[in-house]
């Protein structure tokens, strides 16, 4: 049995790895909602509800809501935003236009919720990047807030959640929980 319960919210623009994310960490059957995209978005499909994983880590059950990158569900932002503890906000960092929907995303889900945030990195292997410093400038989040992560790679997924418990948390009372997570 699990003595605490930390619900994280996993969003960020259309084709940044949240499903990705979700479906790497998972210990329990993944809950997708990947469907055939209807419309151009760049990839073949898209989440079109609630992506759902579950991950034990010491005594903490961690829940992983990933939510569409598409505007037009925000209204599955906001009810996932109820009851989160943590939010991990990836962003392709190959395409600058991701830059512009993540600041929107982030800047509504602020109006929601006031937590722990990490913003993760993804495709930093495909393109130039911005500097941690300049995306934290952009975003208006402290640079030791963002982490490069390939989302594909468990051992990568994990190092994002380990900044956000170790450095990001506790600085908040959201996630602040006795003991440690060995997030290892």
């Amino acid at each position: 049995m699990q003595d605490y319960i930390a619900k994280i919210l996993v969003a960020g623009p259309v084709g940044s790895g949240k499903s990705t994310f979700v479906r790497t960490l998972s210990d329990t059957p993944y809950v997708d909602t990947d469907v055939l995209a209807s419309e151009d978005i760049g990839k073949m499909g898209t989440t079109v509800g609630i992506d759902f994983g579950t991950m034990d880590v010491d005594d903490v059950r961690i829940l992983l809501f990933g939510v569409p990158g598409q505007e037009r569900f925000d209204f599955l932002w906001e009810v996932t935003c109820n009851g989160a503890h943590a939010l991990v906000m990836l962003v392709a960092a190959d395409r600058p236009a991701c830059f512009i929907e993540a600041k929107k995303t982030l800047k509504f889900l602020q109006k929601f919720i006031d937590v722990p945030t990490v913003i993760g990195l993804t495709r930093t292997d495909l393109g130039e990047d911005w500097p941690p410093e300049e995306v934290g400038s952009y975003l208006g989040v402290p640079s030791d807030c963002i982490v490069n992560v390939d989302a594909r790679s468990r051992e990568s997924a994990m190092e994002t959640l380990r900044v956000l418990f170790e450095y990001v948390a506790p600085k908040s009372s959201s996630l602040r929980t006795e003991g440690s997570l060995s997030l290892v």
